[in-house]
């Protein structure tokens, strides 16, 4: 079995320190002679496994300071009512989305499972990027029944919120019936999006959201970025 690059195995150990706190934002790391005694490697060494967290958003470099925590992980809350902009915010974090997609396609076997559609119904796709303070923390994919919101797409478009969007629509609240949650490799695109390496480990969770009379609404899917988010699950 190949072993991972030293750099690799140095800028995992940093990410761990940093998500578990021992490096706060703010926080100046170690220096590189520093590091590179305590790892019993080169300085070259220790500068490329910086680079790559510097890379990832998690740290930046001040000429003659040494290098700082830029981010710490964000608190993500996963109950009954999962709404982004709130959960961000509750963080002290300013929240943003990206559309990357909106389309209407055929649902997929699993879409039309979660949604209860039969086979060949149409649904609208919106795919995105979650943001925290202007940085990505998750890519997401939310599918929707085409026939029952008609009009959303174009609600999407004006609000980034599905919160908002499926008011809009008449669905004034929505519940969490269900959440999957399992760990995944990032592909090439999204950690091209997250501003990760290919591989990088994800945080990746499906949930559907159904309306007060138990109806399906949304089948989502979101990929979080391992370092940058603490899920917690409970109850609302």
């Amino acid at each position: 079995m190949s072993r991972s690059p030293v750099w690799k195995t140095i800028a995992l150990s940093l990410t761990e320190d940093i998500a578990e706190g021992r490096y706060g934002e703010g926080d100046q790391l170690p220096t590189e002679a520093q590091l590179a005694a305590t790892h019993g490697v080169n300085r070259h060494t220790v500068r490329r496994a910086l680079a790559d967290l510097a890379d990832q958003g998690l740290v930046h470099a001040r000429r003659g300071a040494g290098v700082f925590v830029a981010a710490r992980p964000t608190d993500y809350a996963i109950g009954k009512r999962v709404r982004f902009h709130k959960n961000i915010a509750a963080g002290g974090r300013i929240p943003g989305k990206r559309i990357l997609t909106l389309l209407t396609r055929t649902a997929d076997a699993t879409e039309a499972e979660a949604l209860h559609l039969s086979p060949g119904a149409q649904v609208h796709v919106y795919d995105g990027l979650s943001l925290a303070d202007g940085q990505p923390i998750a890519v997401f994919q939310s599918v929707f029944p085409a026939a029952r919101f008609p009009g959303l797409p174009d609600a999407l478009t004006e609000t980034r919120s599905v919160t908002a969007a499926l008011q809009r629509m008449g669905v004034a609240d929505f519940t969490r019936v269900r959440t999957r949650l399992t760990a995944r490799p990032a592909t090439a695109t999204q950690a091209l999006h997250l501003r990760l390496n290919e591989g990088a480990p994800l945080l990746h969770t499906t949930g559907v959201n159904v309306d007060p009379e138990g109806r399906p609404v949304e089948y989502g899917r979101t990929w979080f970025a391992g370092d940058r988010v603490t899920l917690t699950v409970g109850e609302d």
